[in-house]
């Protein structure tokens, strides 16, 4: 089921989304839903309506992440599943690492997802490299390895 953006919004206050990470949802659902009707425009079919659903609560498991540590986007997923949101479930769970993309297929709702989280610091639309480079001071952990992998991850947004 895709839920509505009142249903969105409901299973936003029941998770406790915090309100940043909910004004940060809207911008990136925003953008999401404007790339999608232009896809859609120029006759590339996806749906704007599982496109939003999924930019809206692509975070919501982060409220509960913070408190616990825990992988913000696999319980966002688990959380979809929980409520019989198995149409957007992939998009929630693949908004940090998509899993199977192919750089030379057709624009999908989770590769729309994914970028639009890309370019959204906050709750303000950035260029790519304002994001990496908050993201890598943000979660880098002054890791070689976990920065190398996060720019890595960022390169597939020249493909999106």
């Amino acid at each position: 089921m895709i839920p509505s953006v009142r249903g969105c919004f409901a299973l936003m206050r029941r998770y406790g989304m915090l309100d940043n990470i909910m004004s940060h949802s809207i911008v990136v659902a925003g953008i999401a839903r404007h790339m999608a009707a232009g896809l859609n425009s120029a006759g590339i079919g996806v749906c704007v309506a599982r496109t939003t659903a999924g930019a809206l609560l692509h975070d919501i498991g982060k409220t509960e992440s913070l408190r616990t540590g825990a992988d913000h986007a696999d319980l966002g997923r688990r959380i979809c599943i929980r409520h019989r949101l198995d149409e957007i479930a992939d998009l929630v769970g693949e908004h940090i690492l998509l899993e199977d993309h192919d750089p030379d297929g057709v624009c999908t709702e989770k590769e729309i997802v994914y970028y639009a989280d890309k370019r959204v610091k906050h709750d303000r639309v950035v260029t790519l490299d304002e994001r990496l480079a908050y993201i890598l001071e943000k979660y880098g952990r002054n890791s070689t390895e976990l920065r190398e992998a996060i720019t890595r991850n960022f390169a597939i947004c020249a493909c999106v």
